[in-house]
């Protein structure tokens, strides 16, 4: 069954398609980071992964407790990369976590029951892996070429995202070279929806991608 007729696991629960901003303050150009999470709150981005691996850990905590404050003004969910000690202690719902990270169970043992925990796949395999461990959702990538991506190989294509969609009851959001003029195609693959960097801080990019989808989905 497609994950689009609203099969969920665990915590994971948003009004479809899901989009899930992934954010990258170096790629803003010098525009605020801030600023822009304040946007996609206020157009109704259903997540926001905060993935500044390279900040010290007070100005990690510090941009998540402004990034879970801005939330409040919305429906938004704040999901920290990685750091699910931040993430707890700033008031995120979730923790993000790398294909090589440690055991889901790890994590559950000692997190509230609520607490989202999300994992990047790079096969179908490793997204089956992922959910039978515990995972909540699952990003698949990269659908498409792209640049970041490409230590993980060529991309899958939207075969291998529909296969990946029709054999778990688990939401798996597409990842990796989606424009706003395909994102379409990954929602018809089966995908719960969108996950993406330069898709949700490209002015022209977002502005296309509000005007086909979010503006219905915010209503």
């Amino acid at each position: 069954m497609s994950n689009s007729s609203g099969a969920s696991s665990g915590n994971f629960s948003a009004k479809r398609p899901v989009f899930y901003y992934i954010t990258d303050r170096k790629q803003l150009a010098g525009r605020s980071l801030v600023q822009n999470i304040r946007r996609a709150v206020s157009y109704g981005i259903d997540f926001i992964q905060i993935r500044e691996k390279d900040l010290p850990d007070r100005e990690l905590f510090e941009l998540t407790c402004k990034a879970v404050s801005l939330a409040r003004k919305g429906r938004s969910k704040i999901i920290v990369n990685s750091r699910a000690d931040i993430a707890l202690a700033a008031g995120a719902q979730g923790v993000h976590l790398p294909a090589s990270a440690p055991k889901i169970s790890d994590l559950r043992s000692w997190l509230p029951v609520s607490f989202l925990i999300g994992t990047s796949t790079h096969s179908t395999r490793e997204a089956h892996r992922a959910i039978a461990a515990g995972a909540d959702y699952v990003l698949l990538g990269p659908v498409f070429c792209t640049e970041s991506k490409a230590a993980f190989g060529p991309p899958l294509g939207l075969e291998c995202l529909g296969r990946t969609c029709s054999s778990l009851r688990a939401p798996v959001l597409g990842l990796g070279g989606i424009r706003a003029e395909s994102a379409g195609w990954i929602l018809e693959a089966g995908a719960a929806g969108i996950a993406g960097i330069s898709l949700f801080q490209n002015d022209i990019e977002f502005a296309t991608l509000r005007k086909r989808f979010l503006s219905a989905k915010h209503e």
